[in-house]
């Protein structure tokens, strides 16, 4: 015979159970089909011959059902039944299965799924974020690398300082024309000096060919003074005097067509007008007593 009383009265009342974790200020259960983790007479899966839980596996909802008769069966103890992934079919589900049981059950049931469909929401949205990932480093490996790097800079500082007061002294002729130096790092040297005076070229050039465009690319409107006001009238002046001048030249040559009308015009092409020119001519007399005696 199966009694509820008596399975508390031998697990409960400060009794021992494998499943129980008591600390100073409550008692909690640690029984996987437990309905809220507390260790009490209302609250333990043992204890109660009718009970029911909800339990979440791979991401599913499961209402899980114990009933007195099942007892004899333990491998039919419990009964499931999948809920469905919409939160409101799941609490209507929920109702429907635990019609008849006690209203303590049905509440934490339905408190129970609300919170596992909380902590799943929140899953998902962390794995959909990026996330950094913590990898743990000794503090004897941080120092030991530290340290590496602390030499290699003064050992890098020292090297380029000793190769800018060797490249110096070169140019400076201080050791006369006898050399003992490693060619690669005045070779480099060199290349350094080629690249920065073709980058300052470079530069040049760009800074021609932008004012070259901004040149191209400028226009402005400026107002006129009074000294060009006044030249604009003093060109409009000549050209009224030059007008009236042609109307002169004009009426002239009208009145000499006019006069010219009555006479004959003369035949054949029309003869230049040429220059007078006066030509004299000298002739040189003989005396006549040479004349006869000839």
């Amino acid at each position: 015979m199966h009694s509820d009383d008596v399975v508390w009265d031998t697990l409960g009342n400060k009794q021992f159970c494998s499943y129980k974790i008591r600390t100073k200020t409550q008692g909690f259960c640690r029984n996987e089909y437990n309905l809220t983790g507390l260790c009490n007479r209302s609250s333990c899966p043992l204890a109660n011959s009718q009970y029911a839980t909800i339990r979440e596996e791979k991401g599913r909802c499961y209402l899980y059902m114990k009933t007195i008769e099942r007892a004899p069966f333990p491998s039919r103890l419990w009964e499931r039944v999948l809920l469905s992934k919409n939160y409101e079919k799941a609490l209507e589900e929920i109702d429907e299965n635990l019609i008849y049981w006690p209203r303590f059950i049905r509440h934490k049931c339905k408190q129970r799924f609300t919170k596992i469909t909380q902590y799943l929401i929140r899953i998902r949205k962390l794995t959909l974020k990026r996330q950094r990932k913590i990898v743990p480093l000794s503090r004897k490996i941080e120092r030991r690398e530290k340290r590496r790097e602390e030499k290699a800079l003064i050992a890098a500082q020292l090297d380029n300082a000793i190769e800018k007061e060797l490249l110096e002294r070169l140019k400076q002729d201080t050791y006369g024309d006898i050399y003992n130096f490693p060619i690669h790092a005045f070779d480099k040297a060199l290349q350094q000096q080629d690249e920065g005076s073709e980058s300052e070229s470079d530069v040049e050039k760009e800074e021609e060919e932008d004012e070259d465009k901004e040149e191209t690319d400028e226009r402005e409107f400026v107002e006129a003074d009074d000294s060009d006001i006044s030249d604009f009238e003093d060109m409009d002046k000549l050209e009224t005097s030059s007008e009236e001048e042609q109307e002169d030249e004009e009426e002239t040559e009208k009145k000499a067509h006019s006069k010219s009308k009555g006479k004959t015009p003369l035949k054949g092409p029309t003869r230049r007008k040429r220059p007078h020119l006066e030509i004299e001519y000298e002739k040189e007399t003989e005396p006549a007593a040479k004349s006869k005696a000839s």
